[in-house]
């Protein structure tokens, strides 16, 4: 039987995090899961998937942007670079806002965009492009309390606005874009990224601290600010998927293009960690392992490798006995599919193992990604 094309690429990854709380919920608590009647630790995909794309960006020299504020950029940049009278810096960004119909509240836009960086400058300089119809309009509109376009209508080409906010670029493409107000923006991102969450049972641990108050005279006694935060430890199982397919049609087929943003989501992914409380407990530990897939079937999480939560192994803790449940899950999981849709698999790890059901082992994560990548060639256009 031919082995189908590389169509997912997924990683697998465990990763010991120390005392820390990269997630927080509404009440500064770390975030919870119950799993196979278990109380775990969880971080959100939201979370993680942030760190990873401004990893990514860094990784490809490339950036998006997702705000509310777009209005107030566009008149900050004309105002700042241009010399516009303020007044009417604001008109126009409002103005932007009306051509591609959405929705301000008070100065920011009513829903969030994403879009790529340089849009931005260049939705400037259609404004600047366009100064003596703003000019006309805010003239036909003064005296009003606060002067602004209705939504739909602008002096501004509004097809070119749509467009420029509308654009895409390798991060777009990579973690798509949902839009209702634009629904031609459309992007279904070639990325799933599930919600990580420790192998085995956890509970938070609460922190009392103190902090010194330096200019309190000699005799006062006490701290300068009593409080109580929350923390976690554990090991974590993280998941994410790049439909390799996906990613080509959103960037046009460019295979070159592809595999550089391939090459650096899969980095990003291994390395890239949330920034929530790293001033105080500094959580920057690798991985212990990472398994790379390529699937010409089917996306294949491992998740259910941990239902039943993990014990301790003979007081080593729970690393050692996570990376081996991995293993033998995947075996059972590689007799059960088969074999004939894996374009590649390896891994990576501090362990000596043996974990044979994670393909062969590689000596460091680079040579992990670029083997993988040399799979990923195959890939359809």
């Amino acid at each position: 039987m031919t082995t189908p094309a590389p169509r997912h690429l997924d990683i697998h990854i465990l990763h010991t995090l120390p005392y820390s709380n990269l997630n927080r919920d509404d009440l500064g608590s770390p975030k919870s899961l119950l799993f196979g009647g278990t109380p775990r630790t969880r971080v959100s995909s939201q979370c993680w998937k942030r760190a990873v794309r401004l990893a990514v960006e860094s990784g490809v020299g490339e950036s998006a942007v997702r705000t509310r504020r777009l209005p107030v950029e566009v008149a900050r940049e004309l105002a700042d670079r241009h010399g516009w009278p303020a007044e009417l810096a604001e008109f126009a960004g409002r103005h932007v806002a009306a051509a591609a119909g959405l929705g301000v509240d008070k100065d920011d836009l009513t829903v969030l965009v994403f879009l790529p960086a340089k849009a931005v400058d260049e939705l400037v300089e259609l404004c600047v492009g366009h100064r003596g119809e703003l000019d006309a309009a805010l003239v036909a509109l003064r005296g009003r309390a606060r002067p602004q376009a209705k939504k739909g209508e602008s002096v501004l080409p509004a097809a070119r606005v749509k467009e420029l906010i509308g654009g895409r670029n390798s991060i777009t493409a990579l973690f798509g874009r949902m839009l209702a107000e634009l629904p031609e923006s459309k992007v279904d991102g070639a990325v799933q990224l599930a919600h990580a969450f420790t192998t085995h049972a956890t509970e938070p641990e609460i922190d009392f601290f103190t902090a010194v108050d330096d200019l309190n005279p000699v005799e006062a006694t006490g701290g300068g600010h009593l409080n109580t935060a929350e923390f976690s430890s554990g090991v974590f199982y993280r998941y994410a998927s790049l439909n390799l397919a996906d990613l080509s049609r959103n960037l046009g087929g460019d295979r070159a293009e592809v595999a550089a943003v391939t090459e650096a989501f899969v980095t990003a992914f291994l390395s890239a960690l949330p920034n929530a409380k790293k001033t105080s407990t500094a959580p920057f530990t690798v991985p212990d392992l990472a398994y790379v897939a390529v699937r010409g079937d089917r996306p294949v999480s491992l998740a259910a490798a941990f239902e039943d939560a993990v014990a301790a192994r003979d007081g080593a803790g729970f690393a050692t006995a996570s990376r081996h449940r991995l293993n033998d899950y995947n075996a059972k999981i590689g007799l059960l599919l088969g074999d004939v849709a894996l374009a590649f698999h390896g891994h990576a790890t501090l362990d000596d193992g043996p974990f044979d059901a994670l393909g062969e082992r590689r000596r460091s994560f680079p040579e992990l990604v670029s083997e993988a990548l040399s799979a990923v060639n195959g890939l359809p256009g």
